[in-house]
Parts: C-alpha cells; structure tokens; sequence
C-alpha cells in the first residue's frame, strides 16, 4: 500500500458488505445484511489510523414486551494499525494490508444494544392476552405433603 510509505496521506474508504455472525444475546445483525463503513485511512509514522463511521441494521426482542425490534446503529471508528499492536488497545498491521474486519466486527458488537424496547415507555406484557399462570391450590398442598427427600436427613436431627 503506497499510503504506508507516505506519512500524511490519507485514503478514503467506502465498503459495504455482510459480516455474518454478528450478535450478543439481546440483538444480532442479520447475516445477509450489509455492514457500512465509511472512513479515511491515514499514514502516521510507524502506524495507519482509520476514522470514520460504522452503519448496520439490527434486530431483537424488545426486553419487556419481547416483540420484535430492529433500528440501525451508527459506531464511530478510530482506530490504529500498527506492526507491533498493543493488546486491547491497536490493531495488526501487516506489512502494507489493513484488515478492517476486526475493527468493523468490534465497533458493531459494542453498539448492539443490551436491553432492547420497542419504545421508551413500553409497558410490558398485556395482562389481559397473556395471564399469569398460577400453581392450583391442590398442587401446592400436594408438594408441602411429600418432602424432599434429600432433606430426609434433617428429619433425624434433635435439638435440645
């Protein structure tokens, strides 16, 4: 990459393309949807950084009605390549290749949401269509009848 050898210039960069297997328990992007970056790549001594933005759709269930939900998530990247990265901290350059996938992948898993809603003040499950089920009266009397029997030990302990 002619970038590298030239401290200061900058490249700009517009791909889309799928990155399958993207998801946290709460929400995922769908495999066949197209994953956006836009940025600028640029030589500093020693180092390439990327600045730009990460665009993906997303969906999930809403955390209290657990209807579906699905937005769009914007992360904002700004990132280093270096030959010789620092753990947790700078990405692998190698030779005069930046791989982007690492820092796209990252980017869209920390912004994926948690807790998802399908608006702010959703009120939760509708009592009315989906009732609480409550243990018959019958069934409750029936367990307090028959213990457990790894308790069965306890029954033999006296106290003074």
């Amino acid at each position: 990459m002619e970038l590298r050898r030239r401290p200061g210039t900058q490249r700009e960069v517009h791909l889309a393309t799928p990155l399958p297997g993207l998801a946290i328990t709460s929400a995922h992007v769908p495999d066949d949807a197209d994953v956006r970056v836009d940025g600028v790549l640029e030589a500093i001594e020693g180092a390439v950084t990327i600045s730009g933005t990460v665009t993906a759709p997303w969906v999930g269930e809403c955390r209290r009605c657990l209807d579906p939900v699905s937005d769009l998530i914007e992360a904002t990247l700004s990132e280093v390549f270096e030959t010789s990265p620092v753990e947790g901290e700078t990405y692998q350059l190698d030779g005069d290749e930046v791989d982007l996938e690492r820092v796209v992948r990252d980017a869209v898993l920390l912004s994926l949401p948690l807790a998802p809603l399908c608006r702010p003040d959703c009120p939760g499950p509708a009592p009315e269509t989906f009732p609480a089920r409550v243990a018959d009266a019958e069934q409750d009397e029936a367990a307090e009848r028959s213990p457990d029997p790894r308790w069965a030990g306890l029954d033999e302990l006296k106290f003074d």
